[in-house]
This record gives C-alpha cells, structure tokens and sequence, in this order.
C-alpha cells in the first residue's frame, strides 16, 4: 500500500503498516537513501563537500565572486550534467511528440507524472520496461542524453534528445533497431560531465568495468573547483584578510605554463582515453600524461573526430604552432556563455590577425568590415561528427544523422569559405 497526497491514515491503513513492517521498513530505507543522494546531487546545496575537507564548494566562491559565479551558472560547463526536471529536459512529454518508434512494433514513450519522468518500452503496444530520467548530460546546445540509478549503479536511458531537429533520437552508439536500457556508466565519463562521482569498487574508472557508486557522492557539473582547484584554504584566508587582493592558496590560471594551461583543458577536451589514474584527481599544474595512457594511434589531426577532440586539433593548428602564448584561454572565457558569438570570437582571432600585422583576411571579395564579424565559419567550421549520430524521425523516415560541431583544426577550408562569402554577398 502506498499513501497518496491528500490520503489519510486510518486505523485501517496503521493496522496494514504494522502488518507489512518489514516491507516499510525496507521502504523507508530507500527514501531516506534517494533523499541522501538528492541532498547532495548538486554543491550548491552540500555544506560538507562529498570531495574532502579542502572543498568549498562552489557556492563559496560565489561571497566573493558575485558576477563572476552568476555568468558561470548559465555556461556550458555549468551545465553539462544536472538532476533531472521539467525545466533541464528539452524534450516533449506531450504526445505525439513523446514517442520514438525503431519500427512498427518497437517503440519508446516519454511521459510524465507529477514531477517524475519517465522512457517507457512498448512492443505491439505491450509495455516492457519503464526507466526513470534521473540525470540530464549535455549543457542542451546540442543534444541531451539521460541517466537512470538501479541500485548502486547508473546506466543510460535509450533515447536521448536531438537539439537541432527538436526531436527525440536514439542514445549515440545504441542500437538502431530495438531499446537497449543496460548500457552501464563508468566514472570516466562523469570525469568529464560532473565534479564528483565516488565509486565504492573498483576506483580506476576504467571503460570496460562496471562499476557501484557510493550513495550522496556526486557533483553535477563542472564547477568552480575543478579548474581552480581545492578552495578551502583560499576561501578561509581570504574571508579573514580581504585587504589582501593576492589570490592565496588558489590556482590563479594565468599563472600556469602553457603547457599546464593545456593540460587543464585537455583532461577532458582530448577525447575518451584509458585512464592511469582516475581524473577527478586531476588538479591544475598537474601533467596529463600522468592521468592518461599515451595515445598510441598517431591519427592526422583532420581525420579526428571533431567530438571531443578538440584539444589536438588546436595544437595541430598553425595558429598554435607559431604561437608562444596561444592557449585555450586565449578564445574561451569558461566563466561566460558565448555560444554562437561570432564577434567576440572573432575580436580575438583579429589580436593576432590584422591589418597593422599584416596578416589579415586575403579575400578582397567582401568588405573587410564584414570579414571581421565573422571568421569562425570560414576558418573553424561546424563539422559531422562520426562518433555522436543519432537515428531520429525526419517526415516519417527513420534518418541516421550526424551531430554538427565546430572544429578547432584552423585553417582553410575553400568549399566553406565560399558558402559563408555567398551567403555575405547575398544579405549585403
């Protein structure tokens, strides 16, 4: 028996509780269980963070940090993983927008109930199985795949959703012909997608095991600490002495190496590798090659998939290669949304490239005032992703497609450039 909001507890109901005593005592440990873990999904609402005593916690930072910390809330970082709700899935839960259909007899259906979300197997219209949405992964610039717990395990629900159509698609990498619920998690991806995620065994967060997480012990999203590093003893000193604007105690980025500035980056931007040492134990000035197996495929940096990968891509860049100082920091300010922002990213390309250097754009076909808003789609363009495909309904067809992302091998790309200088031409 389960009471309802709005049931009371007659002497009925009490009498069937002592009856089923050991049934509800097994009940209440599990809530108790799912509220330890809810309680401590998220750092902004954990006092005692789950990654040790040199932890603040992101909302420390906030105090001191106002701006800085408000920006970061609405960026891809922030945001690449999150507890599941209305508001986190992009998805439709109304019908017929709920429903993707493998075939005529395979389906799966999203649907709600109350603040509860749900993938639903159905095969000849007989339901199989039901998973609920936990965990959202993606910032929802692209496409968002979801989680669900069984037990002391996570695995990944089969269909996910398709930014760029505003449809739901089948999960990347699952079959294309049935509902696959059993694909398990391994840490190692959450290593890139949260800030914690503790495991009971094994701790090596490897790809090929399955691995039982510890209840209340992870972080969703990528937060302040991850890149800055334990802010504990930053936070403390500083609290204590705010005449003192020197940073102490704390990972103050501009003043790492390159090659550290990089490494920062590429523990989770070079693609998935096999681990030496679990990432989340990565910290700034750290080298990666102590966290990583050397990857011993050597594959041309345009033949990587733009998924990823962008770390190597850039550093296969001329623009890296002839540069002292270029890192990812010099293009990205990870405390900002600048999605789509072409002006900006473009100022920054025009700090290298100009007029005055003499190494400005070549094509005198468009006017340089134009040429400046924009050099991202000529010389960075958004690019199919052989690893990220999704099998999703375009017009009543079951399409395989591709997700678009923008590489970072910059260069020149000639049947690119003139799409974007025909598309100029004609809106000028």
């Amino acid at each position: 028996m389960v009471l309802l909001s709005g049931d009371s507890i007659t002497p009925v109901a009490i009498s069937e509780m002592i009856f089923h005593k050991k049934i509800w005592i097994a009940v209440i440990t599990i809530v108790f269980s799912i509220a330890a873990f809810i309680s401590c999904i998220d750092n902004e609402s954990n006092t005692a963070d789950v990654r040790g005593p040199e932890y603040a916690g992101s909302q420390t930072c906030m105090n001191c940090h106002k701006d800085v910390y408000q920006h970061y809330m609405l960026n891809a970082h922030k945001n690449t993983s999150t507890f599941a709700s209305g508001k986190s899935i992009f998805g439709s839960f109304s019908a017929p927008h709920n429903v993707f259909a493998y075939n005529d007899s395979d389906k799966v259906v999203m649907h709600a109930s109350a603040d509860s979300f749900y993938e639903t197997e159905y095969k000849n219209g007989v339901q199989k199985r039901s998973e609920h949405f936990d965990i959202v992964i993606g910032s929802g610039r692209k496409a968002q795949t979801y989680l669900y717990y069984k037990d002391d395990q996570v695995f990944e629900l089969p269909v996910s959703y398709f930014i760029s159509i505003g449809a739901w698609a089948n999960s990347p990498g699952f079959p294309l012909t049935h509902p696959y619920f059993d694909r398990p998690i391994p840490s190692i991806c959450f290593g890139c997608h949260s800030s914690a995620a503790n495991v009971s065994i094994p701790q090596t967060g490897s790809l090929d095991v399955t691995e039982k997480y510890l209840p209340g012990q992870q972080i969703l999203g990528i937060d302040c600490e991850r890149c800055h590093g334990p802010a504990k003893a930053h936070a403390d000193y500083q609290t204590k002495h705010p005449e003192d604007k020197t940073a102490k105690f704390i990972a103050v980025i501009n003043k790492l190496t390159r090659a550290q500035q990089m490494d920062m980056c590429s523990i989770c931007h070079s693609g998935v590798q096999q681990p030496i040492e679990p990432i989340f134990s990565f910290k700034p000035g750290s080298k990666i090659g102590d966290y990583y197996y050397p990857d011993a495929l050597h594959t041309d940096a345009d033949e990587l998939d733009v998924h990823g990968r962008q770390a190597q891509k850039i550093m296969a860049s001329e623009c890296y290669r002839q540069s002292t100082n270029l890192t990812c920091l010099s293009c990205h300010d990870p405390h900002k949304n600048e999605n789509d922002n072409m002006v900006a990213f473009s100022n920054r390309c025009m700090n290298c490239h100009s007029e005055i250097n003499h190494n400005f754009c070549s094509d005198k076909s468009v006017p340089d005032s134009i040429l400046k808003t924009n050099c991202i789609d000529c010389h960075m363009p958004a690019q199919p992703s052989k690893a990220v495909q999704m099998l999703s309904d375009v017009n009543g067809k079951q399409v395989l497609q591709a997700d678009y992302i923008r590489t970072h091998l910059v260069t020149i790309y000639p049947e690119e450039t003139k799409k974007v200088l025909a598309i100029y031409k004609k809106q000028h």
